[in-house]
Formats: structure tokens, C-alpha cells, sequence
């Protein structure tokens, strides 16, 4: 059974609102992966009475319990950071399993059936869903779409007497705090709680991990006698690779401990390879034939279409200003896995 901790609630519901960010951002038509992008300001044309009653109903839309829907209500910039961290969490997790059997489906029943279950994947959507809010809440706040946090205010790396604190850091203290409160506190009665709640923790550990300092020099000819120094977070493409990574090397336990930097999990994977409770199956899955046809397809072969393509080549650019390119045909090869 599904476990009922403030983060599966919030998962098992907030999957299903990729879309929702179109309605609360219209002219939003692009959700960036690398991290480095800033977020977009919600458009200020409404009076504040009416702003301030829109910004209610998109938390109300987002389906949170009692606790989480108070924590978004108090800043008018949460919700569109929620809808926002579940888009780039979503997207990084179909980046990263592009080429596996379970590619990261999400439709509402395999979403279910998957998060009520304790396998390798589930503790993959557990670590990538509170590495991308705490991600997004720490880029929100350096970007000024927050109004109880701006940006980062500890400069506490070494030598600081050399060093002027400056820039605009991304805010991970006031993140992490907030992260850690909207998914709630470990449960030590519930196996499987304590699990997703360790798998929580890794996806905001390898954020924490992923911090850089940059810095710009000040002085005559380039003479570095002032930085300015600030830190930001790693792209979220990194973050992605990272949990992948220990997805890879995730661990089966009967118990779990904080200590541990891998990921966890409590049930053995399914194949994926036909339609079932947790995905549609690999049947009509594009593959690369030298890659990852044989895995992918089970077994069960694959089937090769040809087709003409045309695409721009030999692109050259031409003063002033533009790119002039020639249109070539090639006939390329598609491979889909039987059914």
C-alpha cells in the first residue's frame, strides 16, 4: 500500500500536473533541464487582491495536504516552483531512462501502481522529485521570484578576509529548510516510510554535493586583489547523471540507515518488457540497433523500417546575418521492438 507520507501524497499526485504549468505560465513554452536558465517572473498585471486570490486557487490545484498547502499559500512564488520542479524532475527522469526498458512512464495508472511499490525505480522518482524542488526553491530565490527568501547570505567559504562576498548565490540553505519541512519528518515505524524518506534525503544530498563557488577578480590589470565569489548549484542535467548513477548501484535492504549514500529499495523490479501494472511494455519501443535493440526489445527481435528523410546541411554563415544551408535527402533506417 501506497505509504501515506506527506512526500507520496504529494508524488503520487504531482506527476500527474505536468500540464498544470501551461495554465498557471501561457506563454511558457519551454521547461529547461541545465539548471543555468533563469525562471521565469509571473506576469504582475493583476491587482493584488486578485493575485492574491489566483495564487490560492494554484495551490489548491496542486492537490497538497493540509500542511503543504499552508506552506504554499504563504509566498505567492511556491506554486509555480512546485509545478516547475516537477516538470524538470519528470524530464530529467525520461532523459535518463531513454534508453532503458521502463523510460520513465508516468501516465496516471503506471504512476500508481509503481509508487505504491518499493522498487529501484520508485526510489529514482523518491530522489529526483526532492533533488529538483530543493533545485528549483534555491534558483526561485536567487532569481527574486520568492518573498521570503532572496539570495544566498553565508559566506562562509575559506579565506574571507581575501575574498568580497558577492553576486547572488542560489539560495540552498533556505531550500533544503523548506524541503525537508514540505516533505515531512522521518517516520521510524514504517519500514517503507523510512526508506522513501532516506531516498528524499540522497536526491537533497547530491544537490548539496554539487555546489560550486565562482568567483570574478577585481583589480588593476587583472590583479585578483578583491573576488567577488557566490555559489551555484550544479545543472540539473549533472544531478540527473548522478542519481542515475546510483540508481544503477542501488541497494536491496531490510533496513535502512542515513549514513547510506546510495539509493534504497525494498522490492525486486519487474522486467518492464510487457504491458502490465507499472508500464506499457517495450512493444513499439524505438532502439538503436547497436546500442540497445537485443535489451530493450527482450528477445524479441526488432522490426527495421526505411525511410527518406531531408534535413538542412552544409551550413555556412553569410555576412550579415544569417545562415544559408543546402537541403539534403538521405535515407535512414528506424528500428521498433516486436511485440
Amino acid at each position: 500500500m501506497l505509504d501515506g507520507s506527506p512526500l507520496a501524497r504529494w508524488l503520487a499526485a504531482a506527476f500527474g500536473l505536468t500540464l498544470l504549468l501551461a495554465a498557471l505560465r501561457p506563454s511558457a513554452a519551454y521547461f529547461g533541464l541545465t539548471g543555468s536558465e533563469p525562471l521565469t517572473v509571473l506576469p504582475l498585471t493583476l491587482e493584488p487582491e486578485a493575485a492574491a486570490q489566483a495564487h490560492y486557487k494554484a495551490c489548491d490545484r496542486l492537490k497538497l495536504e493540509r500542511k503543504q498547502r499552508r506552506m504554499c499559500r504563504r509566498d505567492p512564488g511556491v506554486a509555480e516552483t512546485l509545478v516547475e520542479a516537477v516538470s524538470m524532475s519528470a524530464l530529467e527522469c525520461q532523459f535518463q531512462f531513454r534508453f532503458e526498458r521502463w523510460n520513465c512512464t508516468l501516465e496516471g495508472r503506471y504512476r500508481a501502481s509503481l509508487l505504491k511499490r518499493g522498487f529501484k525505480e520508485t526510489a529514482f522518482l523518491y530522489a529526483i522529485s526532492s533533488a529538483g524542488l530543493t533545485h528549483a526553491l534555491a534558483k526561485a530565490c536567487s532569481a527574486g521570484r520568492m518573498e521570503r527568501c532572496t539570495c544566498d547570505e553565508a559566506p562562509d567559504l575559506e579565506n574571507r578576509e581575501a575574498w568580497q562576498w558577492g553576486g547572488c548565490g542560489d539560495n540552498l540553505k533556505y531550500s533544503s529548510k523548506f524541503v525537508k519541512e514540505f516533505l515531512g519528518r522521518r517516520s521510524s515505524k514504517d519500514l517503507r516510510a523510512r526508506v522513501d524518506f532516506h531516498n528524499n534525503l540522497v536526491g537533497v544530498k547530491v544537490i548539496k554535493a554539487g555546489v560550486e563557488t565562482t568567483c570574478k577578480c577585481h583589480g588593476v590589470s587583472g590583479s585578483c586583489t578583491v573576488r567577488t565569489c557566490w555559489r551555484q548549484l550544479a545543472p540539473f542535467h549533472e544531478v540527473g547523471k548522478h542519481l542515475k548513477h546510483k540508481y544503477e548501484t542501488a541497494l536491496k535492504v531490510g533496513s535502512t540507515t542515513n549514513e547510506a549514500a546510495e539509493l534504497v529499495h525494498l522490492d525486486d523490479s519487474p522486467s518492464f518488457c510487457l504491458a502490465g501494472r507499472f508500464s506499457p511494455g517495450t512493444a513499439g519501443r524505438r532502439c538503436h540497433r547497436e546500442k540497445n535493440c537485443e535489451s530493450i526489445c527482450c528477445g524479441r527481435g526488432h522490426n527495421t523500417q526505411s525511410r527518406v528523410v531531408t534535413r538542412p546541411c552544409q551550413c555556412q554563415v553569410r555576412w550579415c546575418c544569417y545562415v544559408e544551408c543546402r537541403q539534403c535527402t538521405q535515407r535512414e533506417e528506424v528500428y521498433t521492438c516486436k511485440g
